[in-house]
């Protein structure tokens, strides 16, 4: 069951989106391959601290996050990947690792790759690990209002 709160968002907005069952998946890439949604549409969602205030880094499923680039790029002092103890409260009904990229909803900053904006559509974690939600890019773009810059690399 995708997150409450992000379908009423969805449906409060108009927005035309699929959801997609799944058998459960441990990381986005993943998911990617189980649904055959190609890697470079499949979004991850990293939650991070940036200055001590938790944010959340959207990127392609198959890159992860360079922390120095993204600390940078905000000007930001200090820059880290959050540990789960520290924000797994902070996403009600969620499993931790399904986070869906809205920080409206958790009342967090959104930074989004560059590389991602170059898709018209996206998919991402449904607030589970065994369900995605497909939408085009320009609904995302205006419901998340997410900040872009480039900090994905590969492995």
């Amino acid at each position: 069951m995708a997150v409450r709160a992000l379908t009423e968002l969805l449906d409060r907005n108009q927005v035309n989106y699929h959801c997609y069952n799944h058998p459960p998946t441990a990381t986005a890439a993943q998911t990617a391959q189980s649904t055959h949604i190609p890697g470079d549409h499949m979004a991850k969602t990293v939650i991070v601290s940036v200055d001590g205030e938790l944010a959340m880094a959207v990127l392609p499923a198959n890159e992860y996050v360079d922390p120095d680039r993204l600390r940078q790029a905000l000007g930001a002092r200090h820059l880290s990947l959050a540990r789960e103890d520290q924000f797994k409260d902070r996403f009600p009904l969620c499993e931790v690792g399904g986070e869906p990229p809205f920080g409206t909803l958790y009342d967090m900053r959104v930074f989004i790759d560059e590389s991602l904006l170059k898709q018209d559509w996206l998919a991402f974690n449904a607030g589970s690990h065994t369900e995605v939600i497909k939408m085009g890019m320009g609904d995302f773009l205006k419901l998340s209002q997410p900040e872009s810059s480039s900090f994905a690399m590969h492995h």
